[in-house]
């Protein structure tokens, strides 16, 4: 079965003929424009870290032979986890455990932990790596603290409602944009200040967020409805609603600087998005329950899926578009890492 899209000018096309063009230059691409990336664009990632936050646990898999080599206790609701700006130690975030663990991202090897950082759900660092922001998903708080590294010091809680989720910076790291899923709303926080510039309405339930190219629009995942909301946050109006699937809720984009994935996590599907026309190109369909958090490996060709309703991870071929394999793991399955892996732009 072959899925398809329209393009302009033409009748239709295989969406497997449009990513194969896609990859070939995402492949080249990614190596020159992320510096991760490019630091191990002669290896492959051999280790894919997932979190396991319904059962306190990371699950290890060997990525050549698709199996769960390890299973590590870390701490309660790991649901996050982000790379420090060095790329040599991956950070875990435990919301219910208040702290963070950290790993060593090649190896697995835990080799340390930093307590007392409240209701870490999601986490960041600006682009400027000056600044670390943790969301108290629970705690309706977001914490900004000053960072170097895994030395963090806090600068400042803001209290917002209700349940701060996912994060999104401008490239220049002055604000940190906040999705707030229970009272369906965007904040804005001056990072410098570290006051609330805004907030604004959005659709039901926002998650995840992306800043498209040139820090243009904002998309947001709404998860409590079936579409990504477009928003041009410097005037803080919605300009497009783009259908992808009942629960949208996360992104992550395909590193060719046009297109970005977002996970449907009730429809059970993943749809790319065209950032320059705004518009649904394809949707990766027959996957199982709540596809979550994604990751591309450094050569474009595979993407590795969380799904959370399902203990499973999934393996997806981005030429075709298909579920080529599920690897068994952890109740909750949400974030996922490696390292290499292909640019985050």
């Amino acid at each position: 079965m072959y899925t398809f899209i329209k393009i302009r000018g033409f009748r239709t096309i295989a969406i497997s003929t449009l990513l194969a063009l896609l990859l070939a230059s995402q492949t080249s691409s990614a190596q020159t424009t992320n510096a991760p990336a490019a630091a191990g664009s002669n290896s492959q990632p051999k280790l894919a870290v997932i979190l396991n936050s319904g059962v306190a646990s990371v699950s290890l898999i060997d990525m050549s032979t698709r199996q769960v080599i390890k299973t590590v206790p870390v701490g309660k609701e790991p649901h996050h986890l982000m790379i420090t700006p060095d790329q040599k130690t991956l950070l875990i975030a435990n919301a219910a455990g208040n702290d963070v663990v950290l790993m060593n991202p090649t190896t697995g090897e835990l080799t340390g932990k930093i307590p007392n950082i409240i209701d870490p759900y999601q986490i960041g660092y600006s682009p400027n790596h000056k600044w670390f922001v943790a969301n108290g998903n629970r705690l309706d708080r977001v914490d900004i603290y000053a960072a170097n590294g895994a030395d963090l010091k806090l600068a400042k809680t803001v209290k917002l409602a209700k349940t701060p989720s996912h994060i999104a910076f401008t490239a220049d790291s002055k604000i940190a944009f906040i999705t707030l899923q229970d009272s369906n709303e965007l904040a804005a926080i001056d990072l410098d200040t570290q006051n609330i510039l805004w907030v604004m309405p959005t659709g039901k339930v926002p998650a995840g967020l992306w800043m498209t190219p040139g820090d243009q629009y904002l998309l947001v995942g709404i998860t409590g409805d079936d579409y990504v909301q477009v928003i041009d946050w410097k005037t803080r109006k919605e300009v497009k609603r783009i259908p992808t699937g009942k629960g949208a809720h996360n992104f992550r984009p395909l590193g060719d600087k046009k297109h970005v994935f977002v996970s449907n996590r009730i429809a059970s599907t993943i749809s790319l998005i065209n950032m320059q026309t705004l518009e649904k190109v394809g949707d990766i369909t027959g996957l199982p329950a709540g596809p979550d958090d994604m990751e591309i490996t450094p050569d474009g060709k595979t993407l590795w899926v969380t799904f959370r309703f399902s203990k499973k991870v999934g393996v997806i071929d981005i030429s075709t578009m298909k579920l080529v394999t599920v690897i068994p793991v952890g109740k909750s399955p949400h974030g996922v890492f490696f390292t290499p892996r292909a640019g985050w732009e």
